[in-house]
């Protein structure tokens, strides 16, 4: 299996692993420092709160790709294959040009950090890093919208079912 295709299968997953293992431990670090020796930290506080955010929107992304978003479609049971698959379409491109606007104004936030050279008040590291969670979870959700509109209409082309995700429950 090449690197590209472990890297689409597996990317967002890797990267949720990373920041949910990195909260887990840092809050479980804080809450024994805090309780054990009544001392905490602002730099644990601030890991926590940044590593939550990248959680949130890379876990958009993933969402994304897997058709996991929370969605009405009691429609979805009344029509046909064809039908289904233009909905599916209309709504990625709906989502798609969101996620457009989102990402251009998010990067806003990016551009003025950068430019002010903002820092984290614990970490003293650059807001930039922590600013850039809302961009790239719309970049990578942009990503995962062609790739969901690309197999949409290769569905509706070959007269296949389209790809409804995974069901949580039914």
């Amino acid at each position: 299996m090449s690197f590209l295709h472990r890297l689409n299968r597996d990317a967002e997953r890797w990267l949720l692993l990373v920041f949910y293992v990195m909260l887990v431990l840092t809050m479980s670090i804080e809450v024994l420092r805090r309780e054990i020796f009544s001392y905490s930290s602002i730099w644990g506080e601030e890991i926590v709160r940044y590593s939550f955010i990248y959680l949130a929107w890379i876990g958009a992304a993933a969402a994304v790709k897997e058709r996991a978003h929370i969605r009405i479609d009691v429609l979805m049971h009344y029509v046909g294959p064809r039908m289904k698959a233009l909905l599916y379409i209309f709504g990625d491109l709906v989502m798609f040009g969101v996620a457009a606007i989102a990402l251009y104004w998010s990067w806003e936030s990016v551009h003025v950090s950068w430019k002010f050279g903002s820092v984290s008040h614990g970490l003293r590291i650059s807001m930039v890093w922590f600013f850039m969670a809302v961009p790239l979870g719309f970049a990578i959700m942009i990503v995962r919208l062609i790739q969901s509109l690309l197999r949409d209409i290769r569905s509706l082309r070959d007269g296949t079912p389209v790809y409804e995700g995974d069901k949580l429950f039914d």
